[in-house]
């Protein structure tokens, strides 16, 4: 849902102080929602542990209001695609703002941002595989030039029900905004 306002923030690299303020994010998301194919609460621990395997070019992106540079609206990262050599230009990308927050701008921000650091830091390509029926993380996506590469059917089951995977992809050769 959208109310058509921008709200102004700041977006910065994450530090190990907002591992609270994400996992917050993520947890209402794992405990509430499809997005997140978790199915307990990450940790204090685990959620600083995820921000440290995210450093130098596998990075951490926060949103915060422009007057409380320590409140995460909303977060956005860069993971690895795969595991084997050959995949070592190709990243997977995440975005995820609070629940309280959506509708305002924050995501696409996030998501240029991070885009923007994954063609400075030489990717090839980013992939963004996002959960069946997120119409609107599809359509963020699909603003700043992602198209879909393909549906992945039934890979994750959550609160009794199967879900799709949606994987959208954006060639970083060329990409402006």
């Amino acid at each position: 849902m959208t109310n058509g306002t921008v709200q102004p923030v700041a977006i910065r690299a994450a530090r190990l102080s907002d591992a609270e303020g994400i996992r917050e994010i993520v947890n209402y998301e794992i405990l509430n929602g499809t997005s997140i194919f978790e199915l307990e609460p990450r940790t204090v621990a685990a959620q600083r542990t995820w921000l440290q395997d995210r450093s130098g070019v596998h990075a951490v992106l926060v949103a915060t209001p422009d007057d409380d540079d320590d409140t995460v609206l909303g977060f956005s990262s860069l993971s690895p695609f795969h595991t084997r050599p050959a995949y070592n230009t190709t990243v997977e990308n995440s975005v995820y703002v609070h629940q309280d927050h959506r509708g305002k701008g924050i995501g696409r921000a996030l998501l240029v941002e991070i885009i923007g650091l994954a063609q400075t830091h030489g990717f090839h390509t980013v992939i963004a595989r996002i959960s069946g029926g997120n119409e609107a993380s599809v359509a963020v996506h699909r603003s700043v030039g992602f198209e879909i590469a393909g549906t992945e059917r039934e890979v994750g089951r959550k609160f009794g029900r199967w879900i799709d995977v949606t994987v959208m992809q954006l060639m970083l050769q060329d990409w402006k905004i």
